[in-house]
């Protein structure tokens, strides 16, 4: 009886093909081979799972199916014209293009095409590479180079405001010590003078309130460890405004200033409360530029266990798509700006004990923030504040 090999020899041809299979449908790149008219030979797994097509269903049609309009349009005019020239524009070169999914979608790939004469004609051979995570992250990436350039403005901001104050104060300290001296010098003068001692007494006076706006200005923006303290809120509120009003046009702007009766001291860091008030009206202010009427509404109120501010304007109020992400870092709507203030401002009063949340108005209300601080004795807070960004 005659011995049967154990391995029977196989077709040379169909192993070569089963492994070159293999590595087509292994591969985590795209592969396409079309003919010289244009139509798809092969199309692996990745490119299955790039454009949305199975590999029954695309095998035989132009490869223009896989291209946005703008480019399939002239996909064979540059096949024909290298047919006829031999001019190479991407063989061998590489360029990014866009394809398009089965679904419509458009987006970018790299794109390496090489050439193979056969027997069946000439074929080309390419290599798909999705770019969408790459972009993601390129994009990214400059987001956050961005935020840092704005990051690095708001530091060199800081160091400015806190030497131009300083210089401010020295001339103002100047010239309230010469009119406090002719003031003491003409402590005797007859009547007739008192009308110049009386515009003299209101310009030291006057001195004196630009003195005390630089040093609040110092301090709002020079860099030290955050202090607790029991704060007059009413007070604090009332120099917030006034420090804030004092830098805009508020020329036709009505201030509704509401206080709660016996409002009991709060225990927080006075530069940091500040700090959100300032904002949240400056906020305000702007709101309302272009409006007919322009009315801001501060009211104060307690409960017993925590003390509320509401910062109310009259502007057209806060869309919806805007108000979810109104405290995100660097997301903003206006034309300037960083995008910063309102996300500084919740974390402080949340480091505080307390909140801040907005009520987006809207249909003829203005936007409607509230500032939330527990009272003296009721704090939740942690014992130190992170220092402010």
């Amino acid at each position: 009886m005659q011995d049967v090999p154990a391995n029977p020899p196989c077709d040379a041809r169909t192993v070569s093909e089963a492994r070159l299979l293999s590595v087509l449908d292994t591969a985590v790149d795209g592969i396409i081979v079309i003919d010289s008219r244009a139509r798809i030979l092969v199309f692996n797994k990745a490119c299955e799972a790039l454009f949305g097509y199975e590999a029954r269903e695309i095998i035989g049609q132009n490869i223009k199916t896989l291209m946005p309009p703008e480019f399939s349009d002239h996909h064979d005019q540059y096949l024909s014209h290298y047919h006829d020239t031999g001019e190479k524009r991407i063989i061998g070169i590489g360029r990014e293009v866009r394809g398009m999914h089965r679904d419509g979608t458009i987006f970018p790939l790299e794109l390496s095409v090489g050439e193979a004469q056969t027997p069946d004609g000439r074929q080309f051979i390419g290599i798909l590479r999705d770019l969408r995570a790459r972009k993601a992250v390129e994009h990214r990436l400059n987001q956050l180079q961005a935020q840092l350039v704005n990051l690095a403005r708001i530091s060199a901001m800081d160091e400015m405001g806190a030497a131009i104050a300083h210089e401010l104060n020295q001339p103002l300290t100047a010239v309230m010590l010469y009119l406090q001296a002719i003031l003491r010098k003409k402590k005797d003068a007859p009547d007739s003078e008192r009308p110049i001692l009386d515009i003299l007494g209101k310009a030291l006076r006057e001195a004196e309130r630009a003195g005390s706006i630089i040093q609040r200005m110092r301090q709002f923006v020079e860099k030290r460890e955050p202090e607790r303290q029991a704060i007059d809120l009413e007070q604090l509120i009332d120099e917030a405004l006034e420090l804030t009003l004092l830098g805009h046009d508020v020329h036709g702007i009505e201030l509704h200033r509401e206080k709660a009766p016996d409002m009991p001291r709060v225990e927080a860091d006075p530069v940091q409360i500040q700090q959100i008030v300032c904002n949240l009206v400056r906020n305000g202010l702007e709101a309302m530029k272009g409006r007919p009427a322009r009315v801001l509404k501060v009211v104060t109120r307690t409960d017993g266990q925590a003390a509320s501010v509401e910062i109310q304007d009259s502007g057209p109020g806060i869309p919806g798509d805007v108000a979810q992400n109104l405290f995100r870092a660097f997301s903003t709507s206006k034309r300037t700006g960083l995008g910063l203030g309102l996300a500084i401002s919740r974390t402080i009063a949340q480091n505080h004990g307390g909140d801040l949340v907005v009520d987006p108005g809207g249909e003829g209300r203005g936007a409607r923030f509230i500032l939330s601080l527990p009272l003296t004795g009721h704090a939740s807070a942690p014992d130190r504040i992170p220092p402010r960004p």
